[in-house]
């Protein structure tokens, strides 16, 4: 099973919005029994809260499924568990290194570095932009990215 964790800072809107779309990218390629996707944030203002409403708002828009998607904090555990973690932004990897112990295969990596067009490699963050929509476009170009190197890196 290939493990990856997505995010960003109260995980309420950008990495669950990836979670979501990931899971469903990876249901449609048939791919569910071989990646398992979670999503966390760096901070715990909105633990056990739903995502944003933009956010829950734009995945139904695409027909996404949010359902069962609940705010969490990266743990200790999430460096064993999970062999991918992908952060929405700079800050979010420095913040994931300072708890990241140096044993750990844990591979960070931004979403956007996956992106190469991609100018700017932070995603924005729509509960401060209001913008869900540029967020779902960069967010879903880097899931597709992602779901490339994972094929690569794992033969799948």
């Amino acid at each position: 099973m290939i493990n990856v964790l997505f995010v960003c800072l109260g995980n309420i809107c950008r990495s669950p919005m990836a979670e979501a779309m990931f899971r469903d990218i990876v249901k449609r390629e048939g791919l569910e029994y071989k990646i398992k996707v979670d999503s966390a944030g760096t901070g715990d203002w909105h633990i056990g809260q739903p995502p944003h409403e933009g956010t829950r708002n734009i995945l139904k828009k695409y027909q996404i499924s949010a359902e069962g998607l609940k705010a969490r904090q990266i743990n200790m555990n999430d460096f064993q568990d999970f062999k991918y973690i992908v952060a929405m932004d700079a800050s979010n990897v420095q913040n994931i290194e300072k708890l990241k112990k140096e044993e750990s295969d844990a591979r960070v990596m931004m979403l956007l570095d996956l992106v190469q067009e991609a100018t700017d490699k932070d995603v924005p963050d729509p509960y401060f932009t209001g913008n869900f929509e540029e967020v779902y476009e960069l967010i879903k170009k880097g899931c597709e990215q992602l779901l490339k190197e994972l094929r690569n890196a794992h033969n799948i």
